[in-house]
């Protein structure tokens, strides 16, 4: 639980600084953008075919991780898939970019502690999640 304790942390502060959604549509966003792209090991490719391989590879490895920008991550992921994930919570598709270019970096150092992707490639176990941002939120 302590993965998902700082790695949804640092989504949730991120969160509650912009008051953009609540706890629940942050992990639902990546919940199914890990969903939508295989995990970590998916976004990892999705970014290696974008030419953006060694700014994802940062993020798993035990250096400093690279920042990506809202429209790298767009192009990367495509604005199909960002727009479904803006139209599935109700909010502005830039501001789903905008959420997860600033977290995405933070989240994938968390779930990737040792450096490398665990075992369950990458996926977030939705019940968990919610909880754990529910706590971090004061609402659980």
């Amino acid at each position: 639980m302590a993965l998902f304790d700082s790695a949804l942390g640092a989504m949730g502060s991120l969160l509650k600084q912009g008051g953009a959604a609540d706890a629940g549509q942050l992990v639902t966003v990546v919940n199914e953008l890990l969903k939508q792209t295989g995990g970590l090991a998916g976004l990892l490719q999705k970014f290696q075919a974008g030419g953006l391989g060694q700014i994802a590879a940062s993020w798993i490895g035990k250096g400093d991780n690279l920042p990506v920008s809202a429209d790298q991550l767009t192009q990367v992921l495509g604005h199909p898939l960002i727009a479904g994930l803006a139209s599935k919570i109700g909010l502005d598709t830039g501001l789903v970019a905008s959420l997860l270019a600033k977290g995405l970096p933070s989240v994938v150092d968390q779930m990737t502690p040792e450096g490398s992707i665990p075992a369950n490639g990458g996926q977030f176990d939705l019940g968990q999640a919610t909880q754990v941002l529910g706590k971090f939120f004061g609402k659980g």
